[in-house]
């Protein structure tokens, strides 16, 4: 049984610390880039009790420039070596098979993928490891999922749509057991869309997958509050705090220590 598993089977939330090795991610983009840096980070957020590495190296923010393979792999490799040579449980946040392809060749331990493993190979890249994938529910495309996102019911789509996708997971040799679901939250959703989906996110459950929830520092935290990202980190503890409580199992922050003494807390009165 792997690292992973045995915490997936424990009761505690898990936090997925964000490393973001890119010059336009939304909120540290350019903080990282250069290999000392990146590696500090590394070890900041294991040495504050990250649970998972999630190492990302294209922005998907709306309107982000796409990458090359290449200059995708030159960002992710080197810190996926040292996230595992300081015994980290490895995430990379991709969607392209060919990263996959490589990432894996490290024992990387899931594969985050925004677009579900929907971009051609993907799907056969990870049927052909061991590794755990997420698959998040998305509407439309990076570029332009902003653009007057519309749902008659936004928890039941969402949750259709990742039972739909789970299926055509299976059907290709990626089992049940290794998928995570992500909700997608502000990914073709506007404020309100993200909070019915919060509100409702004990629902997820009856998937039976391990949820993953990602608003670290998101517009919609900024909408809540009217503060810019520099200023939302304490609303996306309490957000994350929020989606531990209400069934979320794995969270995927900026802010690794201070998310893990909220759920330090949560678990000591639980």
């Amino acid at each position: 049984m792997s690292k992973l598993t045995k915490l997936l089977l424990q009761p505690k939330p898990l936090v997925m610390g964000i490393l973001n090795t890119t010059p336009d991610s939304f909120s540290d983009g350019g903080r990282f880039l250069d290999r000392a840096s990146a590696e500090a980070q590394v070890l900041t957020m294991l040495e504050s009790g990250a649970d998972i590495i999630d190492i990302g190296g294209e922005s998907t923010r709306p309107g982000a420039a796409e990458v090359s393979v290449q200059q995708e792999l030159e960002r992710v490799l080197p810190m996926i070596e040292c996230a595992k040579q300081n015994g980290a449980i490895v995430s990379v946040d991709t969607s392209k098979p060919e990263v996959m392809q490589e990432a894996l060749k490290y024992k990387v331990d899931i594969i985050n993928d925004v677009r579900s493993l929907t971009t051609p190979g993907a799907l056969e890249a990870v049927a052909n490891s061991n590794a755990y994938t997420c698959i998040m529910h998305m509407q439309g495309e990076p570029q332009t999922m902003q653009q007057n996102p519309q749902y008659d019911n936004v928890v039941s789509e969402v949750q259709d749509s990742l039972i739909k996708r789970i299926a055509e997971c299976e059907a290709e040799g990626v089992s049940q057991q290794r998928i995570i679901i992500d909700p997608g939250f502000g990914f073709g959703k506007t404020l309100e869309h993200n909070c019915q989906l919060m509100r409702q996110l004990m629902s997820f459950n009856k998937i039976g997958c391990p949820i993953l929830v990602g608003v670290s520092r998101k517009t919609m935290i900024g909408q809540i509050l009217d503060k810019d990202i520099a200023e939302r980190g304490l609303g996306s503890v309490v957000a994350a705090s929020y989606a531990a409580l209400n069934g979320a199992k794995i969270l995927r922050v900026h802010d690794v220590e201070e998310t893990v003494q909220a759920m330090k807390i949560i678990n000591a009165f639980q």
